[in-house]
């Protein structure tokens, strides 16, 4: 069960943030209008605007947008918009040289595809029923089949094929349990994690290849934070994963999230391990057999970029990355605000298999410092090896929210680690040494969506987004009540082909 975002603690990964079907009617609408995450759909008003005197607007939020608009303009900073050209550097884009040359300054169409992809994650956080007083609380609010139409994401170009659950069987005292659980969720174990998505046809055609799309949500849940806070490591291949380097370690609480599951629940029967391993082998042969031009791309922040970063690794390992054809297919992960994952042998066997892993950082977060805090790649390399410390993936853009004018001096950490943070300063960022300049016309107000970080005097209230009515909807007896769900998806009726495919029976 999830809990509610202010009872949480300030400091954990992923507690900072308070379609193929015909569209039906939406369930209970935001009191607000719904942004859409697709950057087109989020951009401001550039057409011919009347301006009020100086005086009348020195505090608004059109007039920092001005000041920033006749700054690049002066300091003829790059804002070129991507509108075509993907379909010929997606491979670039996707991590095919490491990113270099790209992030420094940064290219316009990597930037437009990080905002793209981490709105794809946030849209985990914004279907996530917090509500403890919901019988419903820990599952996505929205059917998989209006998941993007729910969310005023008409035109995000990718259908869910399926939802993701991931299982927590650490044992708590019963008190504990009750307050975490309650007794009328809709699951004591599961919890909803995230989606795996595929791009429709005309989002294929702009992307040049169809693009698999897995989003993992960060830590929401107390029994998640339990497993983020297991700083110990384990191999592995105690975890069912086949490498051959037994030296290869993960974070022990990361792992069990990926790999627990509960055969006494239906949507705990198979691990979140199995359910993305089962649809990717699924999606990848249904399309590669097509003829088709195939990407994965693996995205997650805080809590869901560790498990990113394991899953892709994961699929590498398991040479799900090979299509019908026998090519390889091309992998991606786009990290927000990630913790480490495991030791220095992970990473080098992670780059033996040639893993993409881009990290997006707020230099003053702490989350990406953990776990490892005293024992990192920042060592030398004979102490690192003997102590066996934590090491990073990838590749780092690093980002400063201080150098936004739109962000106030705070002094609450979750701030610095909230998604809509990152991606505003994403939208921002021109390169080391460059002043902050928006580019793709991404609304400021989004980051006061689930957080306090925006200045007061721009008038936007914090914690913004709610459902109408917190979801209560009054009957034709004229009582109100939460809405009945018709039904919350579990397991697609071809999984266990698909996992005796892979040979994942062998490890029950």
């Amino acid at each position: 069960m999830a809990i509610s975002q202010s009872s949480l603690p300030v400091w954990f990964p992923g507690v900072f943030h308070s379609s193929p079907s015909q569209p039906g009617p939406p369930l209970p609408s935001l009191s607000l209008v719904k942004p859409s995450p697709v950057p087109v759909l989020r951009t401001l008003n550039r057409g011919v605007r009347i301006q009020p005197p100086r005086a009348a607007r020195e505090d608004s939020m059109s007039a920092i947008i001005s000041d920033l608009e006749l700054q690049k303009t002066a300091e003829q900073v790059d804002t070129r918009q991507p509108q075509d050209g993907l379909a010929n550097r997606w491979r670039v884009i996707h991590g095919r040289d490491d990113w270099a040359g790209l992030l420094d300054p940064i290219d316009p169409l990597l930037r437009t595809e990080l905002i793209r992809y981490g709105e794809f994650v946030q849209a985990c956080y914004d279907s996530f029923d917090y509500d403890k007083f919901s019988r419903y609380c820990g599952s996505c609010k929205y059917s998989r089949r209006q998941f993007f139409y729910s969310l005023g994401m008409e035109s995000a170009g990718y259908d869910v094929t399926r939802y993701l659950y991931a299982t927590s069987n650490v044992k708590v005292p019963k008190f504990f349990a009750k307050s975490v659980m309650g007794s009328r969720t809709w699951s004591e174990r599961a919890n909803w994690i995230g989606y795996v998505s595929v791009s429709n046809d005309e989002t294929t055609a702009r992307l040049g290849r169809r693009d698999i799309l897995i989003a993992w949500r960060g830590t929401v849940t107390r029994l998640e934070w339990i497993h983020d806070f297991m700083a110990k490591m384990q191999p592995v291949r105690s975890a069912g994963i086949p490498c051959p380097d037994t030296r290869v370690k993960v974070e022990t609480g990361f792992v069990d999230l990926y790999i627990e599951k509960d055969s006494t629940c239906r949507f705990c029967k198979y691990s979140a391990r199995e359910q993305v391993l089962t649809e990717v082998r699924k999606l990848v042969a249904q399309y590669t057999e097509a003829g088709e031009e195939v990407s994965i791309t693996v995205a997650g922040h805080s809590l869901g970029s560790a498990l990113a970063t394991l899953n892709a690794y994961d699929i590498a390992e398991m040479e799900l990355i090979k299509g019908a054809d026998g090519k390889q297919v091309p992998m991606a992960v786009f990290s927000y605000g990630g913790p480490r994952v495991g030791n220095e042998h992970f990473k080098e066997r992670c780059d033996k298999l040639g893993l993409k892993v881009l990290r997006v950082v707020n230099v003053h977060d702490k989350v990406p410092t953990v776990p490892g805090v005293l024992i990192n790649e920042h060592m030398p390399e004979f102490m690192l090896r003997a102590m066996d410390g934590y090491v990073h993936v990838g590749v780092e853009l690093l980002l400063d929210h201080k150098h936004s004018p739109f962000l106030k001096d705070s002094l609450d950490p979750s701030n610095y680690h909230n998604l809509e943070a990152h991606l505003h300063l994403l939208d921002g960022f021109q390169g080391k040494g460059r002043k902050f300049a928006p580019t793709t016309g991404r609304d400021p107000a989004l980051v006061n969506k689930s957080c306090d970080f925006l200045h007061e005097h721009l008038m936007v209230p914090p914690n913004w987004r709610q459902d109408e009515n917190k979801g209560m909807m009054r009957s034709q007896e004229g009582r109100w009540a939460q809405p009945e769900r018709q039904k919350i998806d579990d397991h697609p009726e071809d999984i266990h082909h698909h996992y005796q495919q892979l040979g994942l029976d062998r490890f029950e």
